[in-house]
C-alpha cells in the first residue's frame, strides 16, 4: 500500500513539472503567500517555441490525462459497492492526485476561471442560438451557422 501512494506521488510529480511542460508546453503550480492566500500559478511555453510539440503527443498527453481519473473513479466505486475498504486509502489517494493534475492543467490550458466560465457561456448561448434557429417555424439561417463557428 505505501509502496502504490508513493508511486502515485511520483507519478503526480512527473506529470505536473516534467511531461506537460514537454509534450504540452504547460506547468502549474499553487503557490501561498504570507497571509495564506492560495493562488494558482500557469506558465505556458512562448509563442515561438509552440512548434517544438507535436500533436500527436500532445494528444497522447490530454488522453492520458483525462483516462486516468475515470479509471481510478471506477476503483473507487468498485472498492465501495464491493466493500473492499482497505484499498479505499490508496482509491482515494489515486483519485485525488490524478483530478489534481487534471484541474491544473485545464485551468492552465484555458487560462484561469474566468476564461473558463466565458468559454462555458459562449458554448451553451451558441447551442441555444442552435436550437432558436433551427426550430420549425423559427428564421431559417442553418446556411449561415458556419459563419458563427
Amino acid at each position: 500500500m505505501v509502496t502504490i501512494i508513493l508511486l502515485l506521488s511520483c507519478d503526480f510529480w512527473t506529470v505536473k513539472n516534467v511531461t506537460g511542460r514537454l509534450l504540452v508546453g504547460l506547468r502549474w503550480w499553487n503557490q501561498v503567500d504570507e497571509d495564506g492566500h492560495s493562488h494558482w500559478m500557469f506558465e505556458s511555453r512562448s509563442k515561438t517555441n509552440k512548434n517544438v510539440v507535436s500533436n500527436s503527443d500532445s494528444r497522447i498527453f490530454w488522453i492520458g490525462l483525462i483516462m486516468c481519473p475515470m479509471f481510478w473513479a471506477f476503483f473507487m466505486f468498485s472498492s465501495l459497492f464491493s466493500f473492499n475498504i482497505k484499498w479505499l486509502a490508496v482509491v482515494i489517494m489515486g483519485v485525488v492526485l490524478q483530478w489534481a493534475n487534471l484541474y491544473g492543467y485545464v485551468r492552465c490550458k484555458v487560462g484561469g476561471a474566468t476564461k473558463l466560465k466565458n468559454m462555458a457561456s459562449n458554448y451553451f448561448g451558441l447551442k441555444l442560438f442552435r436550437k432558436v434557429v433551427n426550430t420549425p417555424g423559427g428564421p431559417n439561417l442553418t446556411g449561415w451557422l458556419h459563419f458563427i463557428d
